[in-house]
């Protein structure tokens, strides 16, 4: 074996040791046992949405598997997890290795859109199935939708506009952005884009920058402020978000009058930043920990295995599409949902999807999963209660608003 395939095969056998505990699963099939589902969860274990997806991810794809076998006993299912590093050539090779030799039947998250659009091809090509919950480009179900993949949770199109929409009609009528400079950050950037001016508004600008190296958005939070727009509208994620909003606290742009909009900005994000600096952002969600006392109990059991972190959209998507694709599994038969993943995701979509999280929804042709979304506000420090108590939802964007209507997306498997 070659220093290289010892690697990788390395990092895959160290995934599934690490995983073990975690997935909760059940040993290797004895003679006669039926086969065991296996999902892999791709994920950024130690980069810049480590918080927003990582271990969190694993922990989300666990309690999904406990809760489907408590009720189905028999049914056989585990997890193994690997860090892409942020890397798209990472990425490719550790999915390549999973589906050929690994038997993994289900990539999950990926919070990387261009190692997404790669994993989408290669479940194409190897006719198993990724649920792509970590992503974000809305392209995933428009140029670049397929027959083995969907898309769980949120995408750029969803996030901009609820975030765009409402913030020009309270007058932020100007725009300009820092994008991280990949498949992400552009599609955030256009989909934004594209509500500012359906709204009235004009984009002034944007501010490219290299992702993952950048930590110093100096350069360009000088040029958003000597543009003049009234709405700095952050095209990107992770930890990037929380330095672009305290670099821009610190440069003044919030005291100059300047509004910042982040629409991809999730509640570990508004938690490094501080109630301080992050209080009145608007953001757009489709999941909050204290939304209902479904969310509050998954919270209770997530926490504690989550370095005391609570669980956000990305995550509780995860239990979410992990727990349909087990029960489409279980209808269509382990064996032969293990043998065609297009057929499996065929099922998906035939079948409504329900769970506590998100409620009932519905998978479109295109690929792209159904359900409300939610506009919300960051509190000042004196109006949270406790610690995560940070969002006050502002309204509800109804199912049928919250996503890009199927046929506007450019998605080949859409008649008509």
């Amino acid at each position: 074996m070659t220093m290289t395939g010892w690697t990788r095969t390395r990092r895959a056998l160290l995934g599934t040791a690490a995983a073990a505990p975690l997935a909760a699963a059940v040993p290797r099939r004895a003679r006669g046992q039926a086969p065991a589902i296996r999902i892999g969860v791709l994920t950024d274990l130690s980069g810049p949405y480590s918080d927003n997806t990582g271990q969190g991810s694993v922990i989300a794809a666990r309690l999904a598997i406990e809760d489907f076998v408590r009720t189905n006993a028999g049914f056989r299912a585990e997890v193994i997890f690997a860090d892409f590093q942020n890397r798209a050539e990472v990425g490719l090779n550790t999915s390549r290795t999973w589906y050929d030799r690994e038997d993994v039947d289900v990539v999950l998250d990926v919070p990387n859109s261009a190692i997404a659009f790669a994993v989408a091809n290669l479940a194409r090509e190897k006719n198993k199935v990724a649920i792509f919950t970590g992503a974000a480009s809305s392209d995933l179900t428009g140029r670049a939708c397929g027959p083995n993949h969907l898309h769980w949770v949120y995408d750029t199109w969803s996030q901009a506009y609820a975030t765009a929409t409402a913030l020009v009609q309270e007058g932020g009528d100007t725009w300009y952005f820092i994008t991280a400079d990949y498949a992400f950050g552009h599609a955030v950037e256009r989909d934004t884009g594209n509500f500012v001016r359906a709204a009235g508004g004009r984009v002034l600008g944007s501010g490219r920058y290299p992702f993952p190296q950048t930590t110093d958005f100096s350069a360009q939070i000088v040029q958003a402020r000597a543009s003049g727009a009234k709405v700095l509208g952050l095209a990107n994620g992770g930890n990037d978000i929380a330095n672009c909003v305290k670099q821009a606290a610190e440069f003044g742009l919030v005291r100059a009058g300047m509004r910042i909009a982040a629409p991809l900005i999730l509640l570990p994000d508004i938690h490094a930043i501080g109630l301080q600096a992050s209080q009145g952002l608007i953001a757009a969600d489709t999941f909050y920990w204290d939304q209902d006392e479904a969310s509050r109990a998954f919270t209770r059991r997530f926490q504690p295995q989550f370095r005391n972190i609570v669980p956000n959209h990305i995550q509780a998507g995860g239990y979410s599409a992990v727990l349909h694709y087990l029960k489409a599994a279980q209808s269509l038969g382990v064996a032969q949902a293990k043998a065609d993943g297009a057929a499996t995701i065929r099922r998906m979509k035939e079948m409504p999807t329900e769970d506590p999280l998100f409620g009932r929804g519905t998978i479109r042709a295109d690929g792209r999963k159904v359900h409300p979304s939610y506009l919300y506000q960051v509190k000042a420090p004196a109006e949270s209660r406790a610690p995560w108590d940070y969002y006050r939802r502002l309204r509800t964007v109804p199912a049928e608003q919250a996503f890009r209507p199927v046929g506007e997306g450019g998605c080949a498997m859409v008649q008509g």
